[in-house]
């Protein structure tokens, strides 16, 4: 039984008995007089458990505020290599919520999880250490949209937003409209909104760097299926979304494949290796935008099948490089 295990051991014994001798616990635990005494001591010192001593009764029991109701020491129930889990989740999302949006809510919690490890504080900070992501190009979501729609999309609530387009064609940059949240999506550093537009009576992603304002109304959202939401949003490629699918065939040279090939560019693609170990790809898309900015990388490893758009439009943006190369060097 490790450390954590006792702790919940404990809690459960001084629940169910409501008072339990010191020679109950050790025999319960099977650890000797010295652990148990360091376990009593920090559960009440670094847990806040209201565990007291009853002379009287000859055994410990929660406080009286305590008596009858139920009382758990939060997170006791995870194992030891759970808190590591959890406390390098913790991190991760340190690293993605970079204004502390999210952070200043869940901190209490983890700071009763490295307690629970019995880590202090330089200990604590030194494993955070030990978990880095690091991002470019992130664009920062604005603290109080990202906690109003965070919480009508768990009340199923409608918002109303103020939103600036990026670009496009058809509608003003500027709009407000009514939106029933269905998900927050987290994709290459940014922060985007899936939701029914009851202004274009559709589904709609929204940026949430791009809001300008966000309120919570008073009306439930609309119920929108996962399987309906999946369908309209998630077929297209990367963060576009909306419209009929077209599938891209790709071509890798043997070279990038060995490393292409372990990537997944769509949940929907397929591919196969060919003979000479060039590797080929169908990946569906809706928006080539995203798709072309990744084929760049590919530069000079990767060939363009069809459609045959997709392919010209390839053929231009790799001209394009090409002519600025040249009059940089001219």
């Amino acid at each position: 039984m490790d450390r954590t295990e006792r702790f919940y051991k404990i809690e459960m014994l001084i629940r169910s008995r409501e008072c339990v001798s010191f020679a109950a616990l050790l025999e319960a635990l099977e650890v000797s007089p010295a652990t148990l005494k360091r376990d009593l001591q920090y559960l009440r010192e670094r847990m806040d458990a209201p565990i007291e001593y009853d002379a009287a009764a000859n055994g410990y029991r929660f406080g009286q505020q305590w008596r009858g109701q139920k009382h758990e020491l939060p997170g006791v129930w995870f194992s030891e290599k759970e808190l590591h889990a959890l406390l390098t989740m913790h991190q991760m999302l340190a690293s993605l919520d970079e204004e502390g949006i999210l952070s200043r809510h869940l901190q209490p919690m983890f700071d009763k999880l490295t307690g629970m490890m019995g880590a202090d504080a330089a200990e604590a900070q030194e494993l955070t250490r030990r978990v880095k992501l690091i991002s470019t190009a992130r664009r920062k979501a604005p603290s109080e949209f990202f906690e109003t729609v965070g919480s009508a999309v768990v009340k199923r609530q409608r918002l109303r937003l103020h939103y600036r387009r990026r670009g496009g064609q058809g509608e003003p940059a500027a709009s407000e409209r009514v939106v029933s949240p269905q998900r927050l999506v987290h994709y290459r550093n940014t922060w985007y909104l899936d939701a029914w537009c009851h202004r274009s009576e559709g589904f709609r992603r929204f940026a949430l760097d791009a809001m300008e304002g966000a309120e919570l109304l008073s009306e439930a959202a609309r119920t929108v299926s996962t399987k309906e939401l999946e369908a309209q949003l998630d077929q297209g490629y990367g963060i576009f979304a909306g419209g009929q699918a077209r599938h891209a065939e790709l071509i890798f040279s043997a070279e990038a494949a060995q490393w292409v090939a372990r990537e997944e560019w769509h949940p929907a693609q397929r591919s196969e290796w060919l003979a000479d170990g060039r590797w080929r790809l169908l990946v569906p898309y809706v928006d080539a935008t995203e798709l072309l900015m990744d084929l760049l990388r590919h530069a000079g490893e990767v060939q363009v099948l069809a459609p045959a758009e997709l392919r010209e439009a390839y053929a231009q943006r790799l001209r394009a490089a090409a002519a600025q190369l040249d009059e940089g060097s001219s």
